[in-house]
């Protein structure tokens, strides 16, 4: 696997709505905006501790990365006090704890006004933002937005890991069918078992705090906080028939199929979907080694 592509960095004093929508958004380009926080009262304002003081005794379902599955939609693990959570995740030590999805606009709508949505992402999907929270060395498995929107996140407090593949090597890099997730640990990719590994191509980078990153639609990512953070992502519907109808077909039809035969399998289920994503990994090789003939 060759993580070594250098992704588009674009200063936010810079930046112009219109070079944004032509040039990324329209063409599906990854890049990161640097200091774009900066542009918003949240920049300087929002920290943990600002959030511990400010949503306090709230009950938060927190998601435990120790706790394994196999399904794409999940459930929170944990109820919370939120300060407690940001108590947790502060310290200066590993903890699989981390918020995800969390509507923090909709329980809390008068911290919108910290952060707008982007100019550059406006559009259907506008309205929503959701914050993501983890502590150090808290990972976020390798997957792509299951509604195969594009997607604006912006790292408001600490650094966070990012790897970054491009949708055209799903096969190479295992999906597994009717999921948004891989086969693959990226922290110890198996190129023996997973040798499709060996054609994928894709970035590796740090996103500090105060950066952005745009990630389009159906790009695959793996997450790693390496400090206790905090991003607030906001969406932008696919700009083609082909991934509106994969994010559609997969928070319906998808979706609900694999909820029903994990239930009615359980390990097997899991085990036959494993197959199928080596299955279409060898094909995608074969077909490979034959153009490179």
């Amino acid at each position: 696997m060759d993580l070594s592509l250098k992704i588009d960095e674009i200063q936010a004093d810079d930046l112009s709505v219109e070079d944004f929508r032509e040039n990324y958004l329209k063409k599906q380009v990854p890049c990161v905006i640097k200091g774009f926080s900066k542009l918003f009262p949240a920049g300087e304002k929002w920290t943990l501790d600002f959030f511990k003081n400010y949503l306090g005794d709230f009950e938060v379902g927190v998601f435990d990365n120790s706790i394994k599955t196999n399904t794409a939609y999940v459930k929170p693990d944990l109820m919370m006090p939120f300060s407690e959570f940001i108590d947790t995740i502060k310290k200066d030590e590993e903890t699989p704890y981390r918020l995800f999805l969390f509507d923090m606009f909709k329980e809390f709508p008068e911290l919108k006004n910290d952060f707008q949505t982007p100019d550059i992402i406006k559009g259907v999907l506008g309205h929503l933002g959701f914050a993501f929270f983890g502590g150090k060395n808290t990972e976020v498995r390798f997957h792509y937005d299951i509604d195969a929107s594009s997607v604006l996140m912006t790292q408001f407090i600490g650094k966070k890991r990012v790897i970054l593949i491009a949708p055209e090597y799903e096969d190479l890099i295992y999906k597994v069918p009717y999921a948004s997730f891989s086969l693959i640990d990226l922290d110890n990719p198996d190129y023996e078992k997973f040798p499709g590994l060996k054609y994928v191509k894709g970035y590796d980078f740090v996103l500090e705090a105060g950066d952005s990153l745009f990630m389009p639609s159906r790009y695959w990512h793996y997450n790693t906080y390496l400090e206790g953070g905090m991003a607030v992502a906001y969406r932008a519907m696919a700009n083609t028939a082909t991934d509106f109808y994969n994010g559609l077909m997969n928070t319906s039809v998808r979706i609900l199929l694999d909820k029903s035969m994990n239930k009615l399998k359980k390990e097997k289920w899991m085990e036959s979907k494993t197959r199928m994503a080596i299955k279409n990994a060898e094909r995608k090789i074969k077909k490979l080694e034959k153009e490179l003939k």
